[in-house]
């Protein structure tokens, strides 16, 4: 799914017009992205975090020469799905075998 499909399913759950879900479709995540950038958490309960994280400095190889190179720290945004979401995915273990007993044919 692009934007331009979310911002069609945006409208039609919340039966506003195609340019008002752009709208706020924007302005959601201009907020998420300055907020992270600024070092800030954005949480969204069930649906996930977004922050920035830090990566350590570490050695990498060039693929084309094969000679060792150093990477340097960097930061970078990061998601981690909520429990919600990642149920939504893929559901626990207990709901697919309560499932499967339950449509047994005997």
């Amino acid at each position: 799914m692009n934007k331009s499909e979310l911002v069609d399913a945006i409208a039609a759950k919340a039966e506003i017009t195609k340019k008002d879900a752009d709208a706020v479709l924007s302005a959601v995540i201009d907020a998420i992205m300055e907020a992270v950038a600024e070092g800030e958490k954005v949480t969204l309960v069930g649906f996930g975090t977004f922050e920035a994280r830090q990566r350590q400095a570490r050695e990498g190889r060039n693929p084309s020469t094969g000679k060792p190179i150093k990477i340097p720290a960097t930061t970078v945004p990061a998601f981690s799905a909520g429990k919600s979401f990642k149920e939504k995915v893929a559901p626990a273990k207990e709901e697919k075998k309560a499932t499967k007993t339950t449509t047994k044919k005997k």
